[in-house]
């Protein structure tokens, strides 16, 4: 009889016990990993292996396998790309195709912001964007600008620069004619562009902030001329048509949309463009601003009856004249939270196409603030006459901000006198921009007056934080009393170079800039 006896296999201790029989599972497959590993390395099961050079060159091997950057996991490349800048992020999605494909997680594109020139080339760069982030973006900015399309620079010919003796049209005629050209170019690209953006978001249900501005320059230069043009740019209107469906589809499609803003954009917003909107989300607007002078006659973009179901804004932004008494009384109602922006923009084209007599008047305005005791109201005015401003500018207005910007019509100073004297206790910010065209000089808000409008200004306004003039004259010694009023306080005072004018003292001495002898009094104020 034969009797075979077999040695007992040694156990890793604790193996009787579940918590043994884990730490053995363990222990098996860390012995299996490691096992792999030498295979790996050109190793044997053993411990023999090839010499240190081989070595070394196995490791390396390995270690390029395990920690490439196409290695690493999808989470950690998206965690890494949340800490860098938009710029950085397309540059480091560069190394690999793995991280290009983690570039637009949507994770890291919660907010967009875009600007945008109204020129063909952007159009594929746009094109990419919106389709790899439009239909997941919460928060979508889109500004547009023509640059200088509009403004004669574009390389053609000038008024002397064409014609010829045979009678042919002359440079003016040339350059109306190129101008006209493009005027239709931009319109065109401009058009393909605003489609491009909301064909990627019209079923974006995620969107919670929408804003488009255009560029507002061809309001400026322009005005109602432009919708000249876009008949030219469209004229079966189907585009136009196309885009005004598009918008009215995403504000029906929207789900959690708080914030809408649409400035100086032609022919998008509609008057019956908000009704497309659901109550739940009318309900819980915040903001809400439409601006467009290019709407005809008495038409208007929202009435009183659809801003009854905004129960919930915080900020409201309107032409001037589409801001009716009625209007003011419908934000006075007790279901409506208390309004705490208000921006009005008034201009020349809405106040001759439009009437003031439905403006509210003082008692409205004294109802509002009563209602909404945080109301701020800016106003910005465009080319709008002394008489008119007049009639707008109610004491009661709770007047923190305005903005003058003059192509046509100039600031007088009876009106920046008046601004002082009733908004003296809670305007801020005071901008003054002139951009006629006046080879007399700038005109002189001081001219047959003992004080200095802006020095009064700044001497009355105690909140006053800016100040800035272009294209009026302000004298040297005003612009050091109205540093030495307002002192620190002022933390921004701008005025262009050409708009200072010096007494004949200051200029007698040519040893000294007066500019520079400017700047350091100014300094010695405080001010700067």
């Amino acid at each position: 009889m034969l009797l075979f006896l077999s040695a007992p296999q040694p156990r890793p201790p604790g193996a009787r016990t579940r918590a043994g029989a884990a730490r053995v599972a363990r222990w098996r497959r860390q012995r299996l990993r490691l096992q792999q590993l030498r295979r790996l390395r050109g190793l044997p099961g053993g411990c023999g292996g090839p010499g240190a050079g081989g070595r070394r060159r196995g490791r390396m091997a390995l270690c390029g396998q395990a920690a490439g950057a196409a290695s690493l996991p999808s989470e950690l490349i998206v965690h890494i790309f949340s800490f860098l800048p938009a710029p950085d992020r397309l540059r480091a999605s560069a190394s690999c195709s793995h991280w290009r494909e983690c570039l637009f997680y949507p994770a890291l594109w919660p907010q967009l912001r875009i600007c945008l020139r109204v020129s063909p080339a952007e159009q594929p760069r746009l094109e990419f964007l919106m389709r790899k982030c439009g239909w997941f973006v919460r928060e979508l900015r889109v500004e547009f600008a023509a640059e200088n399309y509009l403004s004669g620079g574009g390389g053609g010919p000038g008024p002397g620069d064409a014609g010829d003796a045979d009678g042919g049209p002359g440079g003016e005629d040339v350059e109306a004619l190129q101008l006209s050209t493009r005027w239709l170019e931009v319109l065109r690209t401009y058009l393909e562009l605003v489609l491009c953006v909301l064909v990627s978001i019209r079923n974006n249900r995620n969107l919670q902030k929408f804003s488009l501005f255009g560029d507002i320059s061809i309001l400026h230069q322009q005005g109602s001329l432009s919708n000249t043009y876009l008949s030219k740019a469209d004229p079966d209107g189907k585009t136009i048509k196309q885009i005004q469906q598009l918008f009215e589809e995403i504000l029906s499609n929207s789900r959690q949309l708080k914030w809408l803003s649409c400035g100086f954009m032609l022919e998008i917003v509609t008057p019956t463009s908000l009704s497309s909107l659901s109550n739940s989300i009318a309900n819980t607007m915040e903001h809400l601003s439409l601006l467009d002078n290019n709407i005809p006659g008495n038409s208007t973009l929202i009435t009183a009856v659809e801003l009854e179901r905004f129960v919930n804004l915080r900020s409201l932004a309107l032409d001037f004249c589409d801001f009716t008494a009625e209007m003011a009384r419908v934000l006075t109602d007790s279901n409506h939270v208390p309004l705490q922006r208000l921006s009005l923009l008034v201009h020349n084209v809405s106040v001759m196409h439009k009437s003031l007599d439905n403006m509210p008047n003082d008692e409205h305005w004294k109802a509002l603030s009563r209602k909404s005791t945080s109301l701020r109201v800016y106003v910005m005015a465009f080319d709008v006459k002394s008489e008119d401003m007049l009639k707008i500018l109610k004491p009661s207005i709770p007047l923190e901000r305005i903005h003058f910007d003059s192509y046509i019509t100039c600031v007088s100073g009876a009106i920046v006198d008046l601004i002082s004297r009733q908004y003296d206790k809670f305007l801020t910010h005071f901008i003054l921009m002139n951009d006629v065209i006046d080879m007399s000089g700038f005109p002189d808000l001081s001219d047959n007056r003992n004080e200095d409008p802006l020095v009064l200004l700044a001497w009355r306004c105690t909140k006053l934080s800016l100040l800035a003039v272009h294209g009026y004259t302000v004298w040297a010694h005003n612009l050091i009393a109205i540093a030495r009023l307002r002192g620190s306080d002022l933390k921004v005072l701008e005025v262009t170079e050409e708009s200072i004018d010096f007494d004949q003292g200051e200029l007698a001495d040519q040893d000294v800039d007066p500019v520079h002898n400017l700047i350091e009094q100014m300094n010695q104020t405080g001010s700067l």
